[in-house]
Protein backbone atom coordinates (compact mmCIF):
# COMPACT_ATOMS: atom_id res chain seq x y z
CA UNK A 1 0.00 0.00 0.00
CA UNK A 2 1.35 3.31 -1.04
CA UNK A 3 0.67 6.31 1.11
CA UNK A 4 -0.99 9.25 -0.55
CA UNK A 5 1.14 12.34 -0.41
CA UNK A 6 -1.23 14.88 1.01
CA UNK A 7 0.36 18.18 1.67
CA UNK A 8 3.13 20.30 0.39
CA UNK A 9 3.89 18.86 -3.05
CA UNK A 10 0.27 18.92 -4.18
CA UNK A 11 -0.26 22.38 -2.78
CA UNK A 12 2.70 23.78 -4.70
CA UNK A 13 1.49 22.52 -8.03
CA UNK A 14 -2.13 23.48 -7.66
CA UNK A 15 -1.68 26.98 -6.25
CA UNK A 16 0.03 29.50 -8.45
CA UNK A 17 0.14 32.97 -6.98
CA UNK A 18 0.55 35.83 -9.43
CA UNK A 19 2.88 38.55 -8.20
CA UNK A 20 2.15 42.25 -8.84
CA UNK A 21 4.16 43.86 -11.66
CA UNK A 22 7.53 45.33 -10.62
CA UNK A 23 7.86 48.36 -12.89
CA UNK A 24 9.44 51.79 -12.94
CA UNK A 25 8.18 54.14 -10.24
CA UNK A 26 8.48 57.90 -9.70
CA UNK A 27 9.30 59.02 -6.16
CA UNK A 28 8.26 62.58 -5.25
CA UNK A 29 9.46 64.38 -2.12
CA UNK A 30 7.83 67.33 -0.36
CA UNK A 31 10.96 69.41 -1.09
CA UNK A 32 10.32 69.02 -4.84
CA UNK A 33 12.97 66.41 -5.57
CA UNK A 34 11.92 63.55 -7.86
CA UNK A 35 13.76 60.40 -8.89
CA UNK A 36 13.01 57.10 -10.53
CA UNK A 37 13.23 53.64 -9.01
CA UNK A 38 11.37 50.34 -9.27
CA UNK A 39 8.36 49.31 -7.21
CA UNK A 40 4.97 47.64 -7.37
CA UNK A 41 3.40 51.10 -7.03
CA UNK A 42 3.27 53.73 -9.80
CA UNK A 43 4.11 56.72 -7.54
CA UNK A 44 5.51 57.16 -4.05
CA UNK A 45 5.19 60.43 -2.09
CA UNK A 46 7.76 61.18 0.63
CA UNK A 47 7.98 63.84 3.32
CA UNK A 48 11.77 63.78 3.44
CA UNK A 49 14.44 62.39 1.10
CA UNK A 50 18.22 62.26 0.91
CA UNK A 51 18.21 65.66 -0.82
CA UNK A 52 16.63 67.44 2.16
CA UNK A 53 17.42 65.17 5.15
CA UNK A 54 19.81 66.81 7.67
CA UNK A 55 21.99 63.69 7.88
CA UNK A 56 22.83 63.86 4.17
CA UNK A 57 22.88 67.66 3.76
CA UNK A 58 24.87 68.49 6.89
CA UNK A 59 22.42 71.27 7.76
CA UNK A 60 20.46 71.03 10.95
CA UNK A 61 16.83 72.11 10.93
CA UNK A 62 15.21 72.97 14.22
CA UNK A 63 11.59 71.94 14.20
CA UNK A 64 9.86 73.89 16.93
CA UNK A 65 7.19 71.75 18.52
CA UNK A 66 4.92 73.81 20.76
CA UNK A 67 7.61 76.40 21.58
CA UNK A 68 10.18 73.92 22.87
CA UNK A 69 13.11 75.75 21.22
CA UNK A 70 12.10 79.08 22.78
CA UNK A 71 11.63 77.39 26.13
CA UNK A 72 15.14 75.92 25.88
CA UNK A 73 16.74 79.24 24.92
CA UNK A 74 14.87 81.00 27.71
CA UNK A 75 16.09 78.45 30.25
CA UNK A 76 19.72 78.11 29.10
CA UNK A 77 20.17 81.26 27.02
CA UNK A 78 21.45 81.65 23.47
CA UNK A 79 25.07 81.50 24.75
CA UNK A 80 24.67 77.77 25.40
CA UNK A 81 23.74 77.00 21.78
CA UNK A 82 26.62 79.15 20.48
CA UNK A 83 29.08 77.28 22.71
CA UNK A 84 27.93 73.99 21.24
CA UNK A 85 28.31 75.32 17.68
CA UNK A 86 31.83 76.58 18.42
CA UNK A 87 32.91 73.18 19.80
CA UNK A 88 32.29 71.53 16.41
Amino acid sequence: MAKKNKGKSEAKGSKQKKLPPYDKCIVKCACGNTFETRSTKKEIHLEICSNCHPFFTGKQKLVDTAGMVEKFTKRYGSDYTEKIKNKK
